[in-house]
């Protein structure tokens, strides 16, 4: 069985647009990979955070993952600072690592432009990012296209480390989530939706309550056509509407065309939202069931120590190739 491994941020709470273009097809994946599911805290630090904020965001983040479907016991499900591992293979990445190719990382340039001052792991998170992969000898990460850039360092990363120090590394195949997966922003169509937009308006978020969710979807961005037909160039508004209804209501657009035909966006519109808030209502009951409960702890706990066990065995082997520690009988 192949390894997959993923992270995402415990920063903000997670979207549709999240679900829809990460979650969902971890939930698939479980079935037929080994799958490394990590909450990447230590990422989240890069830039300034409440500390009492992104404690709560970590648990919160555990608690749905757990929500949306994934099995603890198809999936290891744990935290990326309770593995020590990662933080220690990090600097041995970094040791492999050019400062120019750092300073070339688009979201480095995008973070750091007109800032007076940015911490240095803002340029170095990446050799942080290829050891969490490569603790795990991962075969497949699942990303977006906004880390392509950083999974083709990773992968130079590991060639380098097995050029210079032995054939100890996997190098990970780069997965890209199949075109129309992508959710855009209610407001401005055109863009993807994200956590980490002003305009609250513009993304649904997996734990808005009911009325949020209808009030979101009625005020989205259209056009003056009055017609529900899928057109990405010149109807990009409602046919990311489409696209939302579509997965999470089990329909086919040219069933939802013809549905629709004839009918207003009025009609769409509060349509859409029964189905979404429908779809995200047992999701959200069990999301606050574990929450507080005892038994995210319990899975939490089990999944840290099977991390443990694989990315501490990785690390020696790092460790031992490079010449570093004593050497032991």
């Amino acid at each position: 069985m192949k390894t997959i491994f993923s992270g995402i941020q415990p920063s903000g709470t997670i979207t549709l647009g999240n679900y829809i273009g990460a979650l969902k097809q971890f939930v698939e994946l479980q079935n037929d990979y080994n799958c490394f599911f990590c909450i990447v805290d230590q990422h989240a630090i890069t830039v300034p955070q409440d500390p009492a904020i992104l404690r709560k965001n970590i648990r919160s983040l555990a608690a749905l993952y757990l929500a949306v479907g994934i099995d603890p016991d198809k999936a290891t499900l744990f935290i990326q600072s309770e593995v020590p591992a990662h933080a220690q293979a990090g600097w041995l990445m970094q040791c492999v690592a050019y400062i120019g190719e750092l300073e070339r990382m688009t979201q480095f340039k995008d973070k750091s432009a007109g800032k007076e001052a940015v911490s240095a792991s803002l340029l170095t998170y990446p050799p942080l990012m290829a050891a969490d992969i490569l603790l795990y000898n991962t075969d497949l990460v699942p990303v977006g296209e906004d880390q392509k850039q950083h999974l083709e360092l990773t992968r130079d990363l590991a060639e380098r480390f097995n050029k210079k120090y032995n054939d100890i590394l996997t190098i990970p195949e780069i997965s890209i989530p199949k075109v129309g997966a992508r959710i855009m922003s209610l407001q401005e169509p055109t863009k993807k939706m994200s956590k980490s937009d002003p305009n609250q308006k513009a993304s649904i978020t997996l734990l808005d309550d009911p009325k949020q969710m209808e009030k979101k979807i009625k005020s989205a961005v259209t056009d003056s056509e009055g017609i529900v037909k899928f057109d990405r160039e010149t109807k990009p508004g409602i046919s990311n509407l489409l696209s939302i209804y579509s997965i999470l209501g089990g329909k086919s657009i040219p069933e939802l065309e013809a549905m629709y035909h004839g009918k207003g966006y009025g009609d769409f519109k509060g349509e859409l939202a029964e189905v979404v808030v429908n779809f995200f209502k047992p999701i959200q009951e069990k999301y606050y069931n574990l929450l507080e409960s005892s038994e995210l702890d319990e899975i939490l706990d089990r999944g840290a120590e099977k991390a443990n066990a694989v990315a501490s065995k990785t690390l020696k082997k790092m460790e031992r190739a490079m010449g570093i520690g004593r050497k032991r009988k």
